[in-house]
């Protein structure tokens, strides 16, 4: 237990002295500030838009890098011979990037709501929609930590990835703007899924069952992937 606390304890001051998790916390942050001027209470599409904007930027970008950076230089399978096992230090950065991901959606809410005047969501709708597609995110992101083969890679693939998945889930265009086809297969991507379950929360709604399915089968299915092909080493 004394060994699984000083690991946390150093990866958390290596996550704080980590870029991206500071990319990670004011790009979102960033948006709303700017286009925020003009903020409503009845406004159920710049916050939500921002919190999934955080989500997917920790998924799909930070987690996988530190993951796939880890491996590139050898802290894994070093870490192999020691009483501090490798899934030790996996279970460690899920934690920590839960925590970072927890502490950037409060750092929005506490603006956009406190600050902007944006409506609040419905909390038990809004908790089912943030631990769903945190999950389907983070699946992702550890698909690309277990495929790439540095940490390099997995911050492209990262970027990469999360552009077309913004723009497939409605976060570039509005929905209804975009055509039949592409707005019906965003439906199905877990940001487009994330994005439709936090506007039933915002709304005040029931939540959509189809959304909450498509983020846990992302869940499931991805998550077995990346336990299938990630490697140590």
């Amino acid at each position: 237990m004394k060994i699984l606390a000083k690991l946390t304890g150093v990866e958390i001051k290596l996550l704080v002295r980590e870029p991206g998790s500071i990319f990670s916390l004011l790009i979102p942050l960033f948006l709303l500030v700017v286009f925020g001027g003009g903020i409503s209470e009845g406004d159920i599409v710049l916050l939500p838009m921002a919190v999934a904007m955080a989500i997917g930027l920790v998924g799909l970008y930070l987690l996988p890098t530190t993951l796939a950076t880890y491996r590139e230089r050898g802290i894994l399978r070093r870490l192999s011979v020691t009483p501090v096992r490798p899934g030790s230090l996996l279970t460690v950065q899920l934690l920590l990037q839960s925590a970072l991901t927890v502490f950037a959606v409060g750092l929005l809410f506490t603006v956009g709501i406190g600050v902007l005047g944006a409506r609040a969501p419905s909390l038990p709708g809004f908790l089912t929609a943030f631990l769903l597609g945190t999950s389907a995110m983070f699946s992702v992101g550890l698909v690309i930590a277990a495929l790439a083969s540095n940490g390099r890679s997995a911050n492209g693939f990262g970027v990469l990835l999360f552009f077309p998945l913004a723009y497939l889930g409605g976060f570039m265009q509005p929905v209804e703007h975009m055509p039949d086809t592409l707005a019906a297969i965003g439906g199905y991507t877990p940001m487009g899924a994330l994005r439709q379950s936090f506007h039933d929360a915002w709304s005040h709604g029931g939540l959509t069952a189809t959304p909450l399915i498509v983020m846990a089968v992302y869940t499931v299915v991805l998550g077995l992937v990346a336990a299938l092909y990630f490697r140590w080493e």
